[in-house]
């Protein structure tokens, strides 16, 4: 029986919190050969996916910097 893909993650948090549970299960060193395999092939695809959405915003805040709508962080402004 062919395994089904794993849905893709709605939001950037979901991607990060399951690559956190992989990186978690791989470090513990009780997947097996395959299952470290397939957990790297996922974390993999979790990876590509938070990188486009933090590249996403990344443009969006360049976009909204160039055209003047957001203003320098002073953080002693009060």
């Amino acid at each position: 029986m062919k395994k089904e893909p794993k849905a893709t993650p709605s939001s950037f948090e979901e991607a990060y919190t399951e690559l956190q549970t992989i990186v978690a299960q791989m470090e513990s060193g009780q997947l097996s050969l395959e299952d470290s395999l397939k957990a790297y092939q996922r974390g993999d695809e979790l990876l590509q996916h938070c990188q486009k959405a933090l590249a996403k915003v990344e443009q969006q805040v360049q976009i909204l910097t160039e055209r003047g709508q957001l203003q320098p962080f002073d953080a002693n402004q009060e």
